[in-house]
This record gives structure tokens, sequence and C-alpha cells, in this order.
């Protein structure tokens, strides 16, 4: 599975207008619902009671709200950076400015899983953060990540 299978440049925002945790979240949670109100409002409450457990801040600036619900059938993947930093209760206490939302269905554990490993090992390697904050746009956010995946 490659993160391009999952994204695509419709569901990536650049900029993010949010200016808190919870308008980016519900930002990207629009770029992912394909299927109206009732589907947004259930991958929401999916997303929000995964972040009451604990942040998806994972540090480096990077975020990764990810949840499962049985409204959606598979697994889709939402993206975008805000100009501003963001303050989202990360592990490491620094704002975010880089997000990726996962969301699947409660079935889909193990490709879940899958998914989240190669957000973080992509995301891990600075270089990369970079290039993606500094991407003007959707088209050139979804190119550097293919990009990076094929390295």
């Amino acid at each position: 599975m490659q993160l391009q299978d999952l994204l695509t440049p419709r569901r990536i925002k650049v900029p993010i207008a949010g200016l808190d945790k919870s308008s980016v979240i519900r930002e990207l949670v629009g770029l992912v619902v394909e299927n109206g109100a009732a589907e947004f409002d259930d991958v929401l409450r999916a997303v929000q009671e995964r972040e009451a457990v604990l942040s998806t801040g994972i540090g480096c600036g990077v975020a990764i709200p990810h949840g499962k619900t049985a409204r959606v059938q598979e697994l889709r993947l939402a993206a975008g950076t805000s100009p501003l930093p963001v303050a989202f209760d990360a592990l490491d206490g620094e704002p975010v400015r880089l997000f990726f939302l996962l969301i699947g269905p409660e079935t889909s554990a193990g490709d879940h899983v899958k998914a989240l490993s190669r957000i973080s090992r992509l995301i891990r390697r600075q270089p990369v953060r970079e290039r993606l904050l500094a991407a003007p746009d959707a088209e050139e956010f979804f190119q550097i990540l293919c990009n990076a995946e094929a390295k």
C-alpha cells in the first residue's frame, strides 16, 4: 500500500484555514467525507474520540489524527499544511504545521496501522517535512509525497 493510493490532490489543503486543533480536524474531515453530513458527523466523532485518548501530535511539527468508523468502506487520507503553528497538544509540546488525517472502516485495523506507519516513516525525514511545508499548492504537495515514497 502506498500513501498516494489513499490520497489525491483534492484531499490536500494548502494552506489549511483552521487556527486551532478543533477547526483543523474539522477541515481535514471535510476533505475525506464523500457522503454528506451524516458521514461527516460520524467521521468527526471517530477522530475526536481517538484524539481524546491521546494526542496524535507526534512531534516535529506533525500531527496524524485518525479514527475508525463503520460509516466508511475504505481507508481515506487527507493532508494539509498550516502557515501558522497550531497548538495540538503534541507529544513534544511543540505546535504543528503539517497534518495527515486517516480514517478507515473498523475492519481495516491492519491496513490502518500500515498506513500510519508509512506516514510516520516518511515524515521522520526532515527534508521531506520541509519540502511538504514549502509546497505552494495541493498538486505540488502530492508530487513531493509521491517522490518521497519512491525513494
